[in-house]
């Protein structure tokens, strides 16, 4: 249902996009969420766009840094990461839910993941 691709090692104040392809068949009217975990911490929220690509919000952590957009006609969600950090270092993960949140739990549909180091 969900397929992340664009991760990779970066140096420190680099770039990278992160893409979720999604199926149009059922997630189409969903809200799509990214979500990062590094080793020994919790799953965190980063970002998450409306179904119809007009509304979106931040975790502050990354507010100003990365930009999340989507493309319908493609099936597609993007996530630009800019002046990315250490920090940043994580499992990137794609999610879809029914209404925009920044919680785990509210998420039906789930990627498998991409990683994202930053070395600095």
């Amino acid at each position: 249902q969900l397929v992340e691709s664009g991760g990779g090692l970066v140096q420190a104040g680099g770039s990278l996009r992160l893409s979720c392809a999604f199926s149009a068949r059922t997630l189409s009217s969903y809200a799509m969420g990214w979500f990062r975990q590094a080793p020994g911490k919790e799953r965190e929220f980063v970002a998450c766009i409306a179904w119809r690509g007009t509304d979106t919000w931040y975790a502050d952590s990354v507010k100003g840094r990365f930009a999340l957009s989507r493309d319908n006609a493609k099936n597609t969600v993007y996530l630009q990461m800019n002046n990315l950090q250490p920090e940043d270092t994580a499992v990137y993960y794609c999610a879809a839910a029914l209404a925009p949140s920044s919680a785990v739990r509210e998420y039906d549909y789930w990627g498998q993941g991409t990683q994202v180091t930053v070395s600095s």
